[in-house]
């Protein structure tokens, strides 16, 4: 079975970090930079992708922690 991806979000007037297959998030507040750093923690801890979304919703970033499905070519 495969991880879900970590996702860092903007709700509420506040900065979150959760699993994508989870509703409720495993940290909530400070900056987006902290959220950020939370989330690729995770996403390390994890090897699975790390979503950072922009206060819009919107996909900012994505960066792959583990079996990245198109990895540079050298």
């Amino acid at each position: 079975m495969t991880k879900p991806s970590i996702e860092t979000y903007y709700e509420n007037n506040q900065w979150k970090s959760r699993r994508q297959s989870s509703e409720r998030a495993f940290s909530v507040g400070g900056t987006k930079a902290e959220q950020q750093a939370t989330g690729r923690a995770a996403a390390q801890k994890d090897r699975v992708e790390h979503l950072i979304k922009k206060q819009d919703g919107t996909i900012g970033e994505r960066n792959s922690y583990g079996n990245d499905p198109n990895p540079p070519r050298g």
